[in-house]
């Protein structure tokens, strides 16, 4: 073969591998970096930790935060995660966020000793302050850079804000405008509480693009029945279960704008 026919070929080869690595075609097997940022809030206020809820809570979210970190059923791995507590000894108190690498490289039943640990049940705060909660998130957010990333909040409380009005609870005191604009792509889930506060915070508590998603305490702990959890399989197996995390708590609900 000539030198001509040779360096025809090479530049022939080049191109070809630029065009495939202009279409993605180059690196198909590639797995896309995660985006999601994970921000959980444990409710530690007295009437949550006596609700007969708490422990099912933590059970719960040891098993959840496993399954989202390694990605088992398609469930998504997020890229940043904290885990803090909502409520405190005065209101507006500073909060620990703990990060990711608290929960990875650890068994579920590891992740649900460190969890019992952070937020042991002999130890309960007077307040639940959402608000501060959410200050606290947008601070972290803007603090790590995450702005624009798709952030999914995950609260385990009964949903109860020490707010009163006139003497009933004010939801719309609730304030989520700190966290309006750190993405397009923002939603708070609200586990563990029950239909009429649900229905308070999808209703009642302004916002223009955050999403609200809630599930009554009632449903939640079927995420332990034989029939969705199956006592004889690894985590690793149970795709009853990862069906019930998506159907019932990771739920893609639509934006609904609240005046």
């Amino acid at each position: 073969m000539s030198k001509l026919k040779i360096a025809i070929l090479i530049l022939t080869l080049f191109a070809l591998a630029l065009l495939f690595d202009g279409c993605g075609l180059g690196d198909s097997q590639a797995v896309p970096s995660p985006r999601l940022t994970m921000i959980v809030g444990v409710d530690i206020s007295g009437s949550f930790m006596n609700s007969g809820y708490y422990e099912d809570a933590l059970h719960f979210l040891a098993n959840y935060l496993y399954c989202h970190l390694n990605g088992l059923g398609g469930l998504e791995i997020p890229n940043v995660l904290f885990v803090s507590s909502i409520g405190g000894a005065t209101a507006d108190e500073p909060k620990t966020f703990y990060p990711i690498q608290t929960f990875q490289n650890k068994s579920v039943d590891e992740i649900r000793t460190t969890l019992q640990k952070m937020f042991p049940k002999s130890t309960s705060n007077p307040f639940t302050d959402y608000n501060a909660f959410f200050e606290h998130c947008a601070l972290m957010v803007r603090n790590k850079n995450l702005i624009l990333r798709p952030l999914s909040i995950v609260m385990l409380s009964d949903g109860q804000p020490d707010i009163k009005k006139e003497g009933k609870t004010d939801f719309r005191s609730l304030v989520v405008r700190p966290l309006e604009r750190l993405s397009r792509n923002i939603t708070i889930r609200l586990l563990y509480t029950d239909a009429v506060v649900g229905a308070h915070w999808q209703t009642r508590v302004p916002r223009r693009r955050v999403k609200v998603w809630t599930q009554d305490a009632e449903v939640m702990v079927f995420w332990k029945d034989p029939k969705i959890l199956l006592p004889e399989k690894p985590i690793e197996e149970q795709a009853h279960f990862f069906a019930w995390v998506k159907d019932n708590v990771d739920f893609g609900v639509r934006a609904r704008r609240v005046n």
